[in-house]
């Protein structure tokens, strides 16, 4: 009996990769983006590919589907999917596998579909291309996909742009795309990464649901553990291009063999049910205080009925003590980057009062507030869209201080000082934004936040694109540069866990209002509203009870 795994013989597994090796152009960090990968995806079940950024997860699913860029070739081993094999298979019999046979759901969806494409459109191209139907059926079955994946008002939907929808929304829709054509095997990649918790959790039970009762096979590419023991039957551990370790889900969580599994399940954040050692001093004034804050926006034309008002932030309050961390936590949409774009008088606030140190910034004009910029900073969302590509960093660190009088050969000492502060090498003062990691260029903005000896710093959602592990390195040095410099911050995040590790005092926001407000202790093991605990049970791999006390501060 033959005995080679995805053949006939062993009808069970759908997928199986041996010794596979991609080769990286020379000059590269390492000779190859994977090298020796073997696995078996089983028909029916969910593989769960884990490691940080660059250990080749993305690369194998890519291989997979014939999506490689040119710059990167197939040096060795074989793919066999479904009894055929892809290595060495031409582009036109490829192109007949994909979203037939295998199908993929893409990191991000906004960069995934074509912003000039209807939702609809976008779903009947992908049937189009492989002869399904007539262009009746073809609606058909986009209308029952938009229903299967849960979108509200799927003939609305269909006509709508990916631009106007939410991310969970556009992530539905790229769900769809991938099961138009009822494929045997699904890939996944990263598809909640940067979902607040209860869109994450809705499409984690979507794919799972879907998984079930169609037979599928799925792989799923992931970076947090948390996520895992909410979905995977197996796992595949990756590190540098090499498989580390594999197994069942419950053996890889529970008693992982290799140091590198066992630090990134240690990195896992999780809910604590204490709270902070705070800096806050006995009676010490608040250094900011926000008052009855409403943001409306406002869209269309009154003339064509097409006016849309969304009230974004609606009569918020709040106070914030030196050297504290107040967390603003909501779903997409709740209002929390909008807080914090009106704080930092990144736009115009309808009504209400913005009080730092006593004054109303809100009256100020851009010339009052100009002087007062230095000690408000922001440390943004996607520190590589936040970095000027053309400059190297030396001048990012150096270009806002200078400009608000410090000498240059001060600016330039203070930033090497603060990049080694920050855990870089001070020869990074001299290189550019795209030659550092994600987690690198995030820790470039902290130490341009830093540059102005900043009182108030805003976090917007300043680790939700990095891996765990980066996570877990960036909070502990948000932790050690406040309790150092005494700083105070905002810290606006989707994920819980992450606020219970670094927060005094967190608000929860929904529709534009605070609906709860308390320490950790009260927000996540005794939340008063609702909708806290409807977040809080939507967190993966957690739950209430499994909340233990720890000991606060790092």
């Amino acid at each position: 009996m033959n005995t080679e795994p995805g053949n006939k013989d062993f009808p069970e597994i759908a997928l199986a990769i041996r010794d596979l090796t991609v080769a990286l152009p020379k000059g590269m960090e390492r000779g190859y983006a994977i090298e020796g990968v073997s696995f078996d995806l089983h028909r029916g079940q969910i593989l769960c590919v884990v490691g940080e950024s660059g250990s080749g997860k993305s690369v194998t699913a890519n291989t997979m589907m014939g999506l490689l860029p040119k710059a990167m070739k197939i040096s060795a081993g074989s793919i066999t999917l479904e009894n055929r094999e892809i290595v060495g298979m031409d582009a036109e019999a490829l192109r007949s596998l994909r979203g037939r046979v295998v199908s993929m759901i893409f990191q991000d969806p906004l960069s995934a579909l074509n912003p000039l494409m209807t939702v609809g459109a976008q779903i009947d191209e992908a049937m189009t291309a492989h002869g399904f139907g007539t262009q009746v059926s073809r609606r058909e079955r986009a209308m029952e996909l938009l229903t299967e994946v849960g979108l509200p008002e799927p003939e609305l939907m269909y006509h709508q742009y990916p631009f106007r929808l939410s991310g969970g929304q556009r992530q539905r829709v790229m769900i769809a795309m991938a099961l138009a054509l009822e494929p045997t095997i699904l890939i996944a990649d990263e598809p909640t990464t940067a979902l607040d918790v209860t869109t994450q959790a809705q499409i984690l039970k979507l794919i799972r649901d879907i998984q079930r009762r169609k037979g599928m096979s799925v792989m799923f590419i992931t970076h947090d553990f948390g996520v895992v023991a909410e979905i995977a039957d197996s796992v595949v551990v990756m590190e540098k291009g090499s498989v580390v370790e594999q197994g069942s889900a419950e053996k890889v969580l529970k008693s992982p063999d290799h140091p590198y599994t066992q630090r990134l399940i240690a990195a896992v954040p999780h809910l604590r049910g204490d709270d902070r050692r705070s800096l806050q001093t006995a009676h010490s004034a608040p250094l900011l205080k926000v008052r009855n804050l409403v943001k409306t926006y406002t869209s269309g034309s009154l003339l064509f009925r097409t006016r849309r008002v969304v009230p974004a932030v609606q009569d918020v309050s709040f106070e914030l003590a030196p050297g504290t961390t107040l967390g603003v936590v909501g779903e997409s949409g709740s209002g929390k980057s909008s807080l914090g774009r009106l704080l930092i008088k990144l736009m115009a606030v309808d009504s209400g009062q913005i009080l730092f140190e006593g004054q109303d910034i809100v009256t100020q004009s851009e010339s009052e507030f100009r002087k007062l910029r230095p000690k408000i900073q922001m440390i943004f969302q996607d520190p590589f869209a936040s970095l000027n590509p053309r400059m190297t960093i030396g001048y990012i660190l150096t270009v806002g201080p200078m400009a608000h009088g410090m000498p240059a050969r001060q600016a330039r000492e203070e930033a090497r000082a603060l990049l080694k502060k920050v855990g870089l090498d001070p020869g990074a003062y001299d290189r550019y934004p795209h030659e550092f990691s994600g987690g690198q260029r995030q820790r470039i903005g902290i130490a341009r936040a830093l540059m102005c000896k900043p009182q108030l710093l805003i976090a917007d959602e300043a680790v939700s694109a990095l891996d765990v592990s980066i996570q877990a390195q960036i909070l502990e040095l948000l932790d050690r540069i406040q309790r150092e410099t005494g700083v105070s911050m905002i810290f606006i995040t989707h994920d819980l866990r992450v606020a219970s590790q670094i927060c005094d005092d967190i608000a929860v926001m929904q529709k534009g209002r605070i609906v709860e407000q308390g320490p950790p202790s009260q927000i996540f093991t005794n939340p008063r509203s609702a909708y806290t605990r409807e977040l809080v049970a939507a967190i993966p791999g957690e739950s209430v009870q499994s909340l233990q006390p720890e000991m606060a501060g790092p």
